[in-house]
């Protein structure tokens, strides 16, 4: 009898499951063979001449838009790009840069690596490459710097308004997970970890086993920046402090085979040396697995400021001609079930934008010692930094380039030969307010986008003449209200400029040698790994 009923059940899920496959499949042809048929008529009929490529990579673009911005498409360069990232090794010259329409911005060269010993200095702007002006490339003109070992390229550049050449020979270049670690008070470990390719664990370790040997018997692990990388480097870094057969993160999905489970799978270095992770807002992905693990499972203190809030995990899928689809696959969860995720883009207000989950809605959830933490997005400190903060302004600054572009006025408008000198005054920060007012920064704030949008339907309403003096008075009242903000956020302003101004003189090795002396979220992080009666209660 249970045969008879049980067979009949399951033929029947098998058809239900082949019809939606055929389903689907027909719906997926359907439309494949509409947008083929669109796309060659366009081509063939279209007033005006288009580029069949430029057209399809409008197309693609578009149809992803509406997606999370992690799902995207790449092209073959794109794709050796993210080989690159991962491998942590490369040729070319040496340096972090930024391609802009008619020019090529050094952001930072590295310390003795090509760029930085044919002289050229952050800030510095390519014009041209050899023969070829960078305004005449369409595509990624960066590309034009790389080749191979050995090989040399003649770029010209402006600096401060000056015209200057200079020849670069292309190396190897290594990109270091931990580009920095040292002992600090004699007795606390301080490592900083930039990525996660696939170097990061074995050069976590090597600097965890060095440090140990100086005789490090707590350590800081500074995730600040961070932004993420290969998942199972992150697995392992957490590995390095906890036992093996621990649930670090889990990732669900919609499909079934992307729901895993991932565990520590080897033995630790050291499950009991004090620990304490630095944390921010630019923290993400692979970062928030670590910071996530660890105080779930309450092995470390985290410092800083609520990390920046991406649950989603990605996959390339290989399409043809060597180009990619990186696509979001599932979603991933600390220990104890918080989701990371910050922003909902499967839920969008009436302008399109993503929701973010109001913190009247955080959930409640417990660390293996019971301790309760929040999701609602990101990682949440146990103990939280003013300094380690990006608020909106902050971010808009930042997106602007006024830090960057202010760091660079500093350098060449000030000497300084010793990083422990450094300090950036009062005077140094209204310089700032003011350089910002002569360069026209302009950051909207989500009131004048409400208030602008309104006037723009009082005009058709024919009223906008009657409230436009109203209008104008909210407007001043907004902007001196945007200059208090600049002022009230001082602090964590004050410590992006520092960072980028020490930079310039000093490359990373001067700064994270002056933050260790300097920087708030380290030296807290100090305080708490030597009170051993507040660093164990915070984690029970």
């Amino acid at each position: 009898m249970k045969k008879r009923i049980l067979i009949p059940i399951i033929a029947v899920g098998i058809f239900f499951t082949t019809v939606s496959f055929k389903s689907d499949f027909f719906e997926i042809a359907k439309q494949i063979e509409i947008f083929t048929t669109l796309f060659k008529e366009l081509n063939m009929n279209y007033v005006d001449e288009v580029t069949p490529a430029t057209l399809m990579d409008k197309a693609i673009k578009g149809m992803l838009d509406d997606l999370d911005p992690y799902t995207v498409y790449w092209n073959e360069q794109q794709v050796e790009d993210a080989k690159i990232n991962q491998s942590g090794v490369y040729t070319g010259i040496g340096a972090t840069a930024k391609s802009k329409k008619d020019k090529i911005i050094i952001v930072e060269p590295y310390k003795d690596y090509p760029a930085d010993k044919a002289g050229l200095k952050a800030g510095d702007e390519i014009i041209k490459i050899g023969n070829i002006k960078i305004s005449d490339v369409e595509d990624d003109a960066g590309e034009l710097l790389k080749g191979a070992p050995g090989t040399t390229v003649e770029v010209t550049y402006v600096r401060q308004g000056k015209t200057n050449t200079t020849t670069i020979e292309r190396n190897a270049v290594e990109l270091k997970a931990v580009p920095f670690y040292k002992l600090i008070d004699n007795n606390i470990g301080y490592i900083v970890l930039s990525q996660f390719n696939r170097k990061t664990t074995k050069e976590t370790k090597e600097a965890l086993i060095d440090l140990k040997s100086q005789g490090a018997t707590k350590l800081i692990l500074d995730l600040r920046g961070n932004p993420g990388g290969l998942l199972n480097e992150a697995i392992s870094i957490v590995n390095l402090f906890v036992e093996k057969g621990q649930v670090i993160t889990t990732t669900k999905s919609v499909i079934s085979k992307y729901n895993q489970t991932y565990l520590t799978r080897v033995e630790p270095v050291d499950t009991e040396i004090p620990l304490v992770v630095l944390i921010n807002g630019r923290s993400a992905s692979a970062s928030e697995i670590v910071a996530g693990g660890l105080q779930d499972l309450d092995r470390a203190v985290i410092v800083g400021a609520r990390s920046f809030g991406k649950g989603l995990v990605q996959r390339p899928k290989k399409l043809t001609y060597g180009t990619q689809l990186k696509v979001t696959i599932s979603r991933y969860y600390t220990p104890s079930g918080r989701g990371i995720q910050a922003l909902d883009y499967w839920h969008r207000d009436e302008n399109g934008d993503p929701i973010r989950k109001d913190p009247k809605e955080y959930n409640e959830f417990k660390t293996k010692g019971g301790r309760t933490v929040y999701d609602g997005g990101g990682i949440l400190p146990d103990i939280e930094m003013a300094s380690a903060v990006f608020s909106p302004i902050t971010t808009a600054l930042l997106k602007d380039d006024a830090i960057f572009d202010y760091a660079t006025k500093y350098y060449y408008s000030h000497q300084m030969t010793d990083w422990k000198n450094f300090k950036f005054t009062n005077s140094d920060f209204q310089d700032f307010q003011k350089f910002l007012k002569q360069n026209n920064f302009n950051y909207e704030t989500e009131t004048e986008k409400k208030f602008a949008e309104g006037l723009r339907m009082a005009e058709n309403d024919e009223i906008s003449e009657d409230i436009k003096d109203s209008y104008n008075q909210l407007t001043k009242a907004i902007n001196a209200a945007k200059d208090k903000e600049i002022e009230d956020k001082k602090v964590e302003i004050e410590a992006l400029l520092s960072a980028e101004i020490l930079k310039r003189y000093f490359y990373k090795e001067g700064l994270y040698n002056y933050q260790i002396e300097h920087n708030p979220e380290i030296m807290e992080a100090v305080s708490v790994l030597n009170d051993e009666k507040r660093y164990t209660k915070i984690l029970k």
